[in-house]
């Protein structure tokens, strides 16, 4: 499961290099235990949500601001173009929400593996 939050600032280059790192990335356990196999390696699939909320401010007093968090004008064409490269390079559909929706998601984490990437901070 991949919640992503788009901020303004963001767009095409930033959604080709996180959907790249996401199908290579290797959080799966090969043979061994290890966490050596990327998701194309596990014939894994991918559920995309959009999430603006992961793009809080919380600094300044005790409501949180989410004035980064791109509007949908511009968060839900570069969310769907993020979702299409991830199908492309997985090689099969992603499932996805449903953009700007109230949902009820659960996931149930197989260890203890949350990984945060910024593509604003690609080193």
């Amino acid at each position: 499961m991949i919640l992503v939050g788009i901020e303004e600032a963001d767009n095409q280059e930033d959604a080709d290099w996180l959907s790249k790192k996401v199908i290579n990335l290797r959080v799966f356990d090969d043979e061994n235990g290890v966490m050596n196999k990327s998701i194309l390696e596990a014939d894994g699939n991918i559920l995309v949500i959009s999430q603006f909320t992961l793009h809080a401010s919380y600094k300044k007093g005790n409501r949180p601001s989410y004035i980064h968090a791109a509007r949908p004008e511009t968060a839900i064409p570069l969310y769907e173009y993020f979702c299409k490269k991830l199908s492309e390079g997985l090689g099969k559909e992603v499932g996805t929400g449903e953009f700007g929706a109230d949902m009820k998601v659960e996931l149930l984490n197989n260890g203890p593996v949350t990984i945060c990437m910024d593509s604003k901070n690609k080193e």
